[in-house]
């Protein structure tokens, strides 16, 4: 009889894992460039010389945690290829994405924001993300952008929007609603967040892009 449950982690993968743990929480709280490698292992319950086997740098350690500890804002983007032309339609598949980028903006946006106080920290990650092969910023629009010029070609999007436009306006409107999350820290004053609920805005925001994506008599 099989289980769906995942095996437990052991061993080498088991200190991997609480080493992107311990630097998650350390990278939110304390903030990239004050976090160490030796913090990092002491929190995560192992040596430094342990943390190193899994990781060249504390640079390299970052990028996992976005890519592993962050919500998978990059695995809902490569899912939009087979997206095209179903029979969810945009808006579904639209939303999903918006909304796996909100959380994923507010959960990283704490961790990253430091780099921007360190253009050599901030250079140093951009040669990371090109060393490891990994997605960078610049990735979410030109996957969105992508998926709308697909569904342009198939008449279900306007052919009259520019598809990076469209796709820039989304994950615009996504990391700014994250943003002032973090910004109000759930103290908004009244009508600084609307819609409040954040599947509606998800729902909201891609109607009102929508709107002026859908061709001439669409529903």
């Amino acid at each position: 009889m099989t289980s769906d449950a995942a095996a437990p982690l052991t061993g080498g993968a088991l200190t991997r894992s609480r080493i992107l743990d311990a630097a998650a929480a350390l990278m939110t709280t304390v903030g990239l460039t004050r976090t160490t490698t030796k913090q990092i292992a002491r929190e995560a319950g192992c040596s430094e010389a342990a943390l190193y086997k899994h990781f060249r740098n504390k640079e390299e350690i970052f990028v996992r945690v976005l890519h592993e500890r962050a919500p998978r804002f990059s695995d809902a983007l490569r899912r939009l290829p087979d997206a095209v032309g179903d029979d969810r339609g945009p808006a579904r598949h639209l939303e999903e994405v918006a909304l796996t980028a909100l959380h994923f903006y507010r959960r990283s946006f704490p961790i990253a924001a430091s780099l921007f106080a360190s253009p050599e920290l901030l250079d140093t990650h951009r040669r990371k993300l090109d060393e490891l092969g990994t997605d960078g910023p610049q990735n979410a629009v030109q996957h969105l952008a992508a998926y709308l010029t697909a569904e342009q070609k198939l008449g279900r999007i306007t052919s009259g929007i520019d598809p990076h436009a469209a796709a820039t306006l989304l994950v615009g409107a996504c990391f700014h609603r994250a943003f002032l999350d973090l910004f109000f820290d759930a103290k908004a004053p009244a009508g600084a967040l609307l819609p409040q609920d954040e599947r509606e805005f998800a729902t909201e925001t891609v109607r009102a892009l929508l709107d002026g994506l859908r061709p001439p008599g669409a529903r």
